[in-house]
């Protein structure tokens, strides 16, 4: 039998306490693997866009996803404006674009170069060879601690002709699902 060692929050004094420390929170959702995703929007407040984790699927009557964005992000105001989301799910080769979007230290024209973009009026510009790509309009916000959660009804989805392997954050680094060969 393996030995399984729990760390316990050494800053909750009791039972009583509202909530786990954000450390051991953060500690703890290392362990759960996410989707790998850019998240885009393009209109009057600027095209801006951001990696992200926290993105998955709600309902498929409508079809509608979540995306949750740090309101101190530079780029939440203009999805609160725009209304309008890209969300382009990423392959292994794009971990360098995943950083890049990623970073604070970029100009949000310096992310978008380099790419090859599918742009459409009135839409959100996605990647032209993302695995799959979802166009859709943000239909309701909500708030809880930094973050809004964005409820996306999505109207428009594009998947790559061919299967590809998948890309996840998992334990603070980038994993490679491969695609499940069939059976001949």
């Amino acid at each position: 039998m393996t030995e399984r060692l729990y760390v316990i929050d050494k800053e909750k004094s009791d039972d009583t306490a509202e909530f786990v420390s954000s450390d051991v929170f953060r500690e703890a959702m290392s362990r759960l693997g996410a989707p790998v995703a850019l998240v885009t929007t393009d209109g009057p407040a600027g095209r801006h866009g951001l990696t992200v984790s926290a993105l998955c699927s709600v309902s498929v009557e409508p079809p509608t996803v979540l995306v949750c964005i740090n309101r101190d992000s530079r780029s939440h105001e203009a999805f609160v404006k725009n209304r309008n989301v890209g969300i382009s799910i990423l392959e292994p080769h794009h971990e360098s674009l995943a950083f890049r979007f990623a970073s604070r230290k970029l100009g949000q024209d310096e992310k978008f170069e380099s790419e090859t973009w599918v742009e459409r009026p009135g839409a959100a510009p996605v990647l032209i060879n993302a695995s799959v790509t979802l166009l859709g309009r943000i239909a309701q916000t909500l708030s809880s601690g930094s973050h809004d959660i964005f409820v996306v009804h999505i109207r428009d989805i594009g998947l790559h002709t061919e299967k590809s392997n998948g890309l996840v954050w998992f334990d603070r680094g980038f994993h490679h699902l491969p695609v499940k060969q069939s059976a001949d």
